[in-house]
């Protein structure tokens, strides 16, 4: 701030112009720190500039979606996150362009419109736009941190594809086992008959480390939730089917104990409970295995004897069963649902078919 350049001044006109300086100063430093705790942190955090980018979005797209038939509604969701990546980082340009404005006009001298087209030719680095030499430097600043933020998208989206596309390999993997959209029962009689029950270990390891990377890449990179897959496939209800799987191969069919299934449910259900505690859903990191469940017997007792029908062996104590499959499923149960209801996949039994949508994202 020049001191000519305020001779005779009020001084509440220069106290305006320092605090317009503080002011944007605070702005370029908040749009900063939240561009890199959204793409640099490795454990991702919850920000509200996101949070509202996000659920803008959702309330927007949400009378389209409440009026479509199923097909239109998926070309929505689907388009939906990527649409909210790319409009949060054009709304990071613009606050940073906003607060180097208030910057360049609080040097004095400037008009608003001119501090904007400072503002903005020196953001997009064309430098068609200079007055003095602070104004200058402070341009050649706002030049860097430009660049710095392309830079940063440049990274980041080709990361959150990378971990958007090893996810739906597994789900599409999944899709020839359990069919689309995925059934826990389709799955374990399409196991039965093709490998054996018995020499599916491999199976629950590999979804085992899915999980563990699903914990992990979802948290760091929260958008991921809201990335869609096609024909009928889902992320979350994927991970519902096979869940229920090893919890139904490990309660209810006649096999040898298989201690991979289990560790694939513990994987499960802690990414799952992660994934909602996150996004604020109500979690019980300890539930009792009494607890009721959206399972009911009777759909219970339906997709028992549909596998003793296709010849999948099954323990003789239906009751026993009963109890130590809801025992299972009460671990991942309201986490499974409730991010459902928020991320609304396609129907899916035992999943997002009993899910309660929610009317926005609780990014």
């Amino acid at each position: 701030m020049c001191p000519d350049t305020f001779a005779g001044v009020p001084a509440v006109e220069i106290v305006v112009h320092i605090v317009a300086g503080l002011v944007g100063a605070w702005l370029v430093g908040s749009i900063l720190l939240s561009a890199v705790r959204t793409v640099a942190v490795p454990r991702g955090e919850r920000l509200a500039l996101t949070t509202f980018v996000f659920i803008a979005g959702r309330k927007i797209i949400r009378p389209f979606v409440d009026r479509s038939s199923e097909e239109r509604r998926e070309r929505i969701l689907q388009r939906y996150a990527p649409i909210a990546l790319i409009c949060l980082a054009f709304i990071w340009a613009v606050l940073v362009c906003l607060g180097f404005m208030c910057i360049y006009w609080s040097f004095g001298g400037v008009s608003w419109l001119d501090a904007f087209l400072l503002s903005g030719s020196s953001l997009t680095t064309l430098g068609v736009f200079s007055t003095g030499d602070a104004e200058m430097a402070v341009g050649i600043l706002e030049a860097i941190i430009g660049l710095g933020l392309v830079g940063l998208l440049i990274t980041f989206l080709p990361t959150i594809y990378g971990q958007y596309n090893r996810r739906e390999l597994a789900v599409a993997q999944l899709s020839g086992r359990a069919g689309s959209p995925p059934s826990a029962e389709r799955l374990i009689i399409r196991l039965s008959t093709i490998r054996g029950l018995e020499e599916v270990t491999d199976m629950w390891e590999e979804w085992e480390r899915f999980f563990a990377e699903l914990e992990e890449s979802h948290q760091s990179y929260p958008s991921l939730m809201y990335f869609r897959s096609g024909s009928d496939r889902s992320w979350l209800t994927a991970s519902g089917a096979v869940l229920d799987a090893a919890s139904l191969v490990t309660a209810v069919v006649d096999v040898p104990r298989q201690p991979s299934a289990q560790l694939c449910i513990r994987s499960g259900f802690l990414a799952l409970r992660s994934l909602a505690e996150y996004l604020r859903l109500p979690v019980d990191h300890h539930p009792d295995p009494a607890d009721p469940i959206s399972i009911s017997r009777e759909e219970f007792d339906q997709a028992c004897d549909s596998l003793a029908s296709a010849g999948v062996p099954l323990v003789a104590d239906r009751e026993e069963a009963w109890r130590a499959f809801a025992g299972w499923r009460v671990n991942y149960d309201s986490a499974l649902i409730g991010l459902c209801g928020i991320v609304q996949p396609p129907v899916a039994l035992w999943s997002s078919d009993r899910a309660v949508r929610y009317p926005q994202p609780l990014l």
